[in-house]
């Protein structure tokens, strides 16, 4: 563990910065600095969202790269401006899974001077909880059975711990703009997109098994404190409150539910940009509070930065090294494992039966659709395939690579023929409604609209029977048990 200790008290303390280059935002900390303790004195924040160009193209775009570079040039000033040094830097998830990652580190490094650390997911997670915890070790005010998440936009952080012990920790590659973008992309979110995007996170964390279940949660990071900000003004929480109650984010949830980000932006003063992502952010968190049968949790305005800034007072220029090394320790015993294995071989039954009624489910509305009767069959298919995709996201890990791509390929060519269709099934049905509000002069307009589109939605009926009729359910079956076979030997 990082051990503290406490320095003479008329010691001078350095002032030191740390940047943090995540998925949604690049973060500045400037603080003096001591083994156990921070005075911070810059807190600056900027959404730049590298994140959404990874998830959409695998790498970081130029637009993104730029914003980046605009940004951290404005803190390394900010930062030198307040005598600091050195200037941690370290990238996290979007940086990790981006293909261009060693070209934007160059490019930083180029334009900047800044040498920016990417450090991989048990760093990330170490070095959180530490700038998450320390204000409550140094009042001792850590509970036994401790637990920090640091939800980002492209990962998220879980580590549990025994006083300052660290007894667990993982790196989840979920955060909250990886799942807007992939589930979530209705301004506000829809209750199907809502449902799905549920299934998926319940299904998802089924998988993950700490040491020990933590009886205390804290949550840090920029959808956490967004949350908290919110709940504070909308729900006129003290704001000295740190804790986020389950019946507290159920009502911030119906605001964002029914609000678009827009509107949450001007009524609550949140970031256009994190407005955008919070119902995801809220939904992770509820469903990480539910994993662990949680009523609340506490929210901190530490994490990753100040855990850089006290590993650095502690360790020096072998700060990283010193880390990694903790991070690479294994605390398992043997009967861990052994426990560990058995829970992992009973989640991967669970998911080979899950995807298997998931698909047959969706299988079942085929003939309905075929017979273009009831515009509900083609709506309830299509959440069908969001729900067989979220259990695949879900278990990707336990499939074949190669049989768990065809498979996803198939289903996600299926969910664009079908949402072809409903989409304009919804255009068809908001039209006739309109129909009945206006005057009869406008009315003529809205037949000719509604007549054109009736016309493109029988095309559209002529391509999902094109497409359902070179579909062999037999072999796409024969295709997702083949995802587990590999994994099953």
């Amino acid at each position: 563990m990082l051990e503290l200790s406490q320095g003479p008290e008329d010691q001078p303390k350095p002032m030191r910065a740390a940047i943090d280059i995540g998925s949604n935002t690049i973060h500045l900390v400037v603080a003096r600095c001591q083994v156990d303790d921070l005075e911070i004195v810059v807190d600056e924040v900027e959404m730049v969202r590298i994140g959404e160009s990874v998830t959409a193209s695998g790498a970081i775009s130029l637009q993104k790269r730029d914003a980046a570079l605009k940004t951290l040039h404005a803190y390394k000033s900010l930062a030198e401006q307040q005598g600091a040094y050195p200037i941690l830097v370290v990238a996290t998830e979007a940086i990790r899974k981006a293909a261009n990652s060693s070209e934007f580190l160059a490019d930083v490094k180029r334009e900047t001077g800044l040498d920016v650390q990417l450090i991989d997911g048990n760093v990330e997670a170490t070095l959180t909880f530490y700038g998450a915890t320390y204000e409550l070790v140094k009042q001792r005010d850590a509970a036994a059975g401790l637990g920090v998440m640091d939800l980002g936009g492209g990962s998220t952080e879980l580590v549990t711990a025994q006083g300052e012990q660290i007894t667990w920790r993982i790196s989840l590659p979920i955060g909250s703009g990886w799942l807007h973008d992939r589930y979530l992309p209705a301004n506000p979110p829809t209750a199907d997109e809502i449902e799905v995007a549920q299934t998926f996170l319940h299904t998802y964390l089924q998988g993950i098994h700490p040491a020990d279940e933590p009886s205390a949660l804290i949550a840090t990071g920029g959808s956490a404190n967004s949350l908290l900000f919110l709940a504070r003004l909308a729900l006129g929480l003290d704001e000295t409150e740190m804790r986020l109650t389950d019946e507290t984010l159920v009502r911030c949830e119906a605001i964002l539910h029914s609000l678009s980000a827009e509107e949450v932006t001007q009524r609550y003063q949140q970031p256009s940009g994190r407005a955008k992502i919070l119902p995801a952010g809220l939904l992770i968190i509820r469903a990480m509070m539910e994993r662990f049968h949680l009523s609340e949790i506490r929210v901190s305005p530490h994490g990753i930065r100040e855990g850089a800034l006290l590993a650095y007072a502690r360790y020096g220029e072998q700060w990283l090294q010193r880390v990694q090394a903790l991070a690479d320790e294994d605390g398992k015993t043997k009967k861990r494992a052994e426990k560990v294995e058995k829970v992992e071989q009973s989640f991967r039954k669970a998911g080979y039966s899950a995807i298997l009624t998931r698909t047959q489910k969706m299988l079942s509305w085929r003939d309905e659709v075929l017979k273009h009767e009831d515009s509900e069959a083609v709506h309830k298919m299509r959440v069908a395939t969001r729900r067989l995709r979220a259990a695949l996201d879900a278990y990707e890990s336990l499939c074949e690579p190669k049989q768990f791509k065809k498979v996803y390929r198939r289903t996600k060519k299926m969910a664009d023929v079908l949402g072809n269709a409903r989409d304009t099934d919804v255009m068809i049905e908001g039209l006739q409604v309109r129909r009945e509000q206006v005057t009869p002069d406008e009315q003529a307009g809205i037949d000719w609209l509604i007549d054109r589109l009736s016309a493109y939605r029988r095309h559209q009926q002529k391509v999902l029977a094109a497409f359902f009729k070179g579909f062999d359910d037999r072999a796409f079956l024969q295709q997702v048990e083949a995802c587990f076979q590999q994994k099953e030997a």
